[in-house]
């Protein structure tokens, strides 16, 4: 009950309004423990138009054609009137002459000129396995980078976790409280819900690989700054070609921009493939595909019809990619 309760009551009345199943749902928690929960809850303060049909988050629901079904609209609640999400935070970005200018092409046919922001200077530890290797350059990393060495806000490094050999690896920024408390990527309700999008892919979390740029959490989880880019991103790189996955997710704004350092936001990279070059720095270059999406704290705020089906499109992209077919709907 606890459990349930934490997702925030928006979040089960939107889930009430769809009929939407385990997919949705945190472990644990039964569709009829949601009913039970909202009904003393809910009560008649959400009027809304929705059918009452099972879904997840995979759901026909979300197709985009002329019969897709129309997006629920709440009038209100005892909670008061609708809050506007909270904007992402922004990406600090400095001109530097010295960082390579590339060509990202996405796969709509737009070309766009691009300066990364990240630098490619790291060169992986040597290894029997890429296990080893990501073991190494762990402890390289919490020994050699003088960002995470100097600061005084964060308990612990949170590298990565994942199989070395993962085809698919989702990128976030920086640690949150949680990832830093834990020294795990990706925890909390942020996490929980990334599991979803996960499983709904037919995936297990133990599948992917998951990382962010920055290793430690930034100071009042301010917005990360450019010399902390120029000395922990660097690792992220070498991180990601020792993986050598098929596929990347960026998930949010700030991860897209620093990792294929395009000017255009995030509403508009998402669901669009940026071929990303990597092993430059042991000069054994690579490219792996990058699909950026919204990092799932956004889809807790702005928790609606719309974005659901947009990360969800995106996702099916990715699995297309991935040379995987759909799971099958249970």
């Amino acid at each position: 009950m606890t459990d349930l309760l934490r997702r925030g009551r928006l979040e089960v009345e939107t889930d009430l309004l769809l009929g939407v199943e385990e997919v949705l749902l945190l472990p644990g928690v039964t569709a009829s423990s949601v009913q039970t929960v909202a009904s003393t809850t809910v009560g008649n303060s959400v009027r809304a138009s929705a059918p009452a049909v099972a879904r997840g988050f995979d759901s026909a629901l979300f197709a985009t054609g002329r019969n897709s079904t129309p997006p629920i609209v709440v009038s209100g609640s005892d909670d008061g009137p609708a809050r506007r999400p909270t904007p992402e935070r922004s990406v600090a970005r400095v001109a530097d002459s010295n960082v390579p200018t590339g060509i990202a092409s996405i796969s709509t046919g737009v070309v766009t000129e691009i300066i990364a922001p990240i630098v490619d200077r790291i060169v992986p530890p040597a290894g029997s396995s890429r296990a080893d290797q990501l073991a190494a350059l762990e402890q390289m990393h919490a020994s050699l980078c003088a960002h995470c060495n100097n600061s005084a806000a964060h308990r612990n490094l949170v590298f990565g976790e994942g199989p070395a050999d993962a085809e698919l690896v989702f990128v976030g920024e920086s640690p949150n409280e949680s990832e830093d408390e834990q020294g795990r990527p990706f925890v909390g309700r942020a996490g929980e819900k990334l599991d979803e999008m996960i499983a709904a892919m037919g995936l297990a979390r133990s599948e992917v690989y998951l990382a962010n740029v920055i290793k430690c959490r930034p100071p009042e989880n301010h917005a990360t700054l450019a010399l902390e880019v120029d000395r922990c991103g660097p690792y992220l790189l070498a991180q990601l070609s020792i993986i050598r996955p098929k596929v990347i997710v960026t998930l949010g704004g700030p991860a897209t921009k620093l990792l294929v350092a395009s000017e255009l936001g995030i509403t508009r990279l998402r669901g669009n493939f940026v071929s990303l070059k990597l092993g430059v720095a042991q000069g054994e270059p690579f490219e792996v595909q990058v699909m950026p999406t919204f990092h799932p704290a956004y889809l807790l705020r702005s928790y609606t019809v719309e974005t659901r089906a947009q990360v969800w499109e995106d996702l099916k992209k990715v699995l297309s990619a991935l040379g995987r077919s759909l799971p099958a709907r249970k």
